[in-house]
């Protein structure tokens, strides 16, 4: 039996309440999922204050090492009550639910090998006419603070992406995560305390946007801001913020392109899984599948009969493939767009329905190129099938879109392959797999709409979270 539970606000490894709480339900019943304490100005100055206090003992390599190797193990020991939170906060299903405790774990690990390598490079001087007897030597040294705001979708794994890179940096970081998700978010944060992290390191709370948000992001003592989210606020952090390091990692619309001579069996599999993890809250999900017309009757037959196979109801219930959105709002756009689509000629062939915060699997067919369905960001469960006359034809269309996420293609022709991963106009362009398939470590990012800034992934968060120190002496 699930017990809400109460988190206060972690500033400086300190739990602060404070008069104001927010609850957090359940989106497939109502329920109540847990409750926060939500942090005003003060709080946010104090977390400020912590972090950049000159009398703080900057941690060796060794020691950031060593707090994220415990964190991980804290984090597998403890995987089914983390996954229990995001299920009743976020409604993800709960075997995705366990999946995204793994991958979390993955990131710590990640980071944890990624502290105790040497970032530095020597250039000698004497190379050139010019040139000295002398070595130039870079480092990098952490930043004074950064901030990291986080989403929904992911409620452990995209906190796990910014504060573990920050720790093996050395960078303190304030986190502000989601108001939807906060409990997962604030249960990390007390975990890697646990594990030794400092409480200067590391504040993270809720708190209105006009008092707390907004300041954090305008404040000048923050070095980076970390956003993970919707373009639209992504662009307005960016004329918040000012003269600053930025890192935006917002929308996608990612396509997977099926072409005449695709193994059908991996195209329908990849499909399925691509438009229905997550319940399809992904960035990187699979929002449009083009199919060459060659194989589409047959490609179209298959898909539907797979994604039947995709139950979708109560999260806890293991039997359960696919949740709940994030909420019924969120839910009722998707529907929306579905009767919109079908108002242009689009035909459902599986799914459609909504019940709250539920939306089924579902698949579309004839969808106009211009429908909202697939012109914008459809995050859900939505899987429109469009056709195409051949690989030009796809390339044209995703890069006249003005998102740049990542984009898969399904071919057995290496030359069709080599094309795509060419001139697709995206971040990430997988081969026989679905657009959102990488490692923790790998980099991860969009262009166009898609984000601004250093891509994410360990080794780049760990480079944008820090900077590099040149210094030279006689040799």
């Amino acid at each position: 039996m699930f017990e809400p539970q109460h988190f206060p606000a972690s500033v400086a490894g300190e739990a602060v309440e404070t008069a104001e709480t927010l609850e957090v339900h359940y989106p497939w019943d109502g329920s109540l999922a847990g409750t926060v304490s939500v942090a005003g100005p003060a709080q946010l100055e104090s977390a400020i204050s912590a972090a950049l206090d000159p009398a703080n003992e900057p941690l060796d390599r060794y020691a950031r090492h060593a707090i994220l190797r415990r964190a991980a193990a804290l984090l597998a020991e403890r995987r089914d009550e983390f996954a229990a939170l995001i299920t009743r906060e976020a409604g993800l299903a709960a075997h995705e639910a366990k999946y995204e405790t793994g991958r979390s774990s993955d990131v710590l690990e990640f980071a944890a090998i990624e502290a105790l390598k040497d970032d530095g490079q020597v250039f000698s001087c004497d190379i050139s006419p010019q040139g000295k007897a002398r070595k130039i030597i870079t480092t990098r040294m952490p930043l004074s603070l950064a901030a990291a705001i986080t989403p929904f979708n992911h409620p452990l794994n995209q906190v796990a992406h910014k504060l573990a890179p920050a720790i093996a940096a050395g960078t303190p970081v304030i986190l502000k995560p989601s108001e939807k998700t906060p409990l997962t978010a604030l249960k990390f944060v007390g975990l890697l305390h646990e594990a030794g992290l400092p409480g200067w390191m590391l504040s993270a709370f809720v708190g209105p946007l006009d008092s707390v948000v907004t300041p954090l992001i305008r404040d000048p003592r923050v070095e980076l801001v970390s956003f993970t989210g919707s373009v639209e606020i992504g662009k307005a952090i960016s004329r918040e913020a000012g003269y600053k390091k930025l890192c935006l990692e917002l929308g996608g619309n990612s396509p997977l392109i099926v072409l005449d001579d695709a193994d059908l069996d991996l195209a329908v599999k990849l499909a399925c899984e691509g438009s229905f993890r997550n319940s399809g809250q992904r960035c990187t999900a699979v929002k449009r599948i083009l199919v060459q017309r060659g194989i589409l009757d047959a490609f179209t037959e298959r898909f539907v009969e797979r994604a039947k196979t995709y139950l979708a109801g109560d999260p806890e219930d293991p039997a359960t493939k696919v949740g709940t959105v994030i909420d019924e709002a969120a839910a009722e756009v998707l529907e929306r767009r579905v009767r919109d689509a079908e108002s242009l000629g689009a035909r459902v062939l599986f799914g459609g329905g909504r019940r709250g915060a539920l939306m089924e699997p579902t698949v579309l067919a004839d969808v106009p190129r211009d429908a909202e369905v697939v012109d914008c960001e459809s995050f859900g469960p939505l899987a429109p099938i469009l056709p195409i006359e051949d690989l030009d034809d796809a390339i044209s269309y995703y890069n006249s879109g003005r998102f740049g996420l990542s984009s898969g293609i399904v071919t057995n022709d290496l030359s069709l392959a080599l094309r795509a991963c060419k001139e697709l106009k995206c971040g990430t362009t997988n081969v026989n797999e679905v657009p959102g398939y990488r490692i923790e470590s790998s980099p991860f990012g969009g262009i166009k709409d898609s984000g601004l800034g250093i891509k994410e992934g360990v080794i780049e968060a760990m480079k944008f979270m820090s900077h590099v120190k040149t210094f030279s002496l006689p040799w």
